[in-house]
């Protein structure tokens, strides 16, 4: 079986830890930090909805 995504992978991988650190950065408690964790691992969702909204006007 061949595996011809690993840079699509890469790419997801270093999104999250930037996210992560961006959003545990600014969370002020533990909570928001968990939240923030959580929020690194659908970053894409917030990504491509913005990015609809914006070129639907």
């Amino acid at each position: 079986m061949d595996n011809k995504c690993g840079g699509a992978s890469a790419v997801y991988g270093l999104g999250f830890i930037g996210a992560a650190i961006f959003f545990v950065g600014k969370a002020a408690t533990l909570w928001m930090g968990a939240l923030g964790i959580l929020k690194a691992l659908v970053w894409p969702v917030y990504l491509v909805y913005y990015a609809l909204q914006f070129l639907a006007k």
